[in-house]
């Protein structure tokens, strides 16, 4: 087993291309790499509890994408999926990780399946938390989104810009919960204060609602990696989830026969109501996928 100090995740920061990426780590850097990605709209700190319990056997890596939490951003980028993802593998390149398990969650979704189309060699496993990669798993909430895409129009920008507000914030938390009491209000505190925090934060992440188009574009992409790599893949998934619908989790097994698939009785953030079912989930499959357990540290 690890010893304490090295499931607490040590908070680090890293220069990568005139980027501040700030990320956590945590574990033994000779066990199998599990990279854990966040979304919308919050950061690394959604990871804040299960990183400590995949520390004792992997070695766990968690960012934060440029545009939220504390990852520090040049003045003349432009916030784009693609632009993330070169900020991800570059950073990825200079600790060395050529292997890893993916965590993929929301928008990092898109994030995580880029990564893997320019080296799929490098991924291990997926697990897929309300991360979607089929047209039929985008939920009502994309309709005024897609509007947009389809005008790119001041009006249809505006219009979606409600979506920035703290109420959406923390429904994205508490609806589809089965109960609300268990969710710490933290959460949804620090991923709106944060967003708000950022100099022109608000503008960066309606250019990213605007640009998620280019991801449904690569859906077919995603789904041709799959069918051709038959990565091993674990989605749990919140049923209850009203932005990446349950339909998106079952699709996988079109592509992936081998998937293993599991709806919670939760909402969006699965992880931050359900992690208890979800560990029980997550830590059979990297056990079964990666081979390494616990007792191989003994």
């Amino acid at each position: 087993m690890s010893n304490i100090t090295t499931i607490i995740p040590a908070i680090r920061h890293i220069e990568v291309s005139g980027f501040d990426v700030f990320y956590r780590e945590a574990g033994r850097t000779d066990a199998p790499t599990i990279l854990l990605l966040h979304g919308f709209p919050t950061s690394s700190i959604m990871f804040n509890h299960l990183i400590p319990i995949l520390a004792m056997t992997y070695h766990v890596l968690a960012p934060d994408l440029p545009g939220f939490g504390f990852t520090g951003v040049p003045s003349n980028y432009s916030h784009t999926f693609e632009t993330i993802t070169d900020v991800i593998d570059q950073w990825l390149h200079a600790l060395n990780i050529n292997q890893y398990a993916v965590y993929i969650f929301d928008y990092s979704a898109p994030i995580g399946l880029r990564l893997a189309l320019r080296q799929p060699s490098a991924i291990t496993a997926i697990i897929s938390q309300n991360g979607n990669a089929y047209n039929e798993g985008l939920g009502a909430f994309w309709d005024p989104i897609a509007t947009y895409w389809a005008s790119g129009s001041q009006a249809d920008r505006d219009a979606i810009r409600f979506l920035l507000t703290f109420n959406i914030t923390r429904s994205q938390y508490v609806d589809g919960t089965q109960d609300i009491a268990k969710l710490d209000p933290a959460r949804w505190w620090l991923d709106w204060t944060l967003m708000n925090n950022q100099p022109d934060n608000g503008n960066v992440q309606l250019d990213l609602f605007y640009d998620y188009r280019t991801n449904v574009a690569l859906y077919p992409k995603f789904q041709e990696y799959f069918r051709q790599s038959q990565v091993p893949l674990l989605a749990v998934w919140g049923a209850k989830d009203i932005i990446f619908v349950p339909s998106g989790a079952t699709a996988f097994k079109r592509d992936l026969s081998d998937a293993e698939i599991h709806f919670l009785d939760s909402g969006h953030f699965t992880l931050i109501s359900n992690i208890d079912e979800m560990v029980r989930y997550i830590l059979p499959f990297l056990a079964k996928t990666l081979g390494h357990s616990c007792s191989s540290h003994h």
